[in-house]
């Protein structure tokens, strides 16, 4: 599986953040094609000190075929443009090869 991991920075308005994110992003990531699973969390705790992000999204695809497809989609396309209208801080973005163990 491959995974976009998309880190968000503190906002200087957390719930302003919190409510368009969950308002209008969310629904375009749903839109995603190919877009197996999909998790968000806020208020993200850091073990030992502070956590340096305030939100983190994970994204699942079937390989990095499907994740390059889907971010070369219309929707694909309106998802990153739409970030910049409540991430005021530049997001960190991975992709990582997701391997299962158990």
């Amino acid at each position: 599986m491959r995974q976009l991991v998309v880190l968000y920075p503190h906002p200087p308005d957390p719930d302003a953040f919190r409510r368009y994110y969950e308002e209008t992003h969310v629904p375009l990531v749903h839109a995603l094609p190919g877009l197996v699973g999909f998790r968000y969390a806020f208020d993200v705790d850091g073990i030992g000190g502070d956590a340096p992000y305030f939100c983190v999204a994970e994204l699942d695809y079937e390989d990095q075929s499907s994740l390059a497809t889907s971010f070369a989609s219309p929707e694909g396309k309106a998802a990153v443009a739409d970030v910049a209208n409540f991430a005021t801080e530049p997001v960190v973005r991975l992709v990582l090869d997701v391997q299962e163990s158990r």
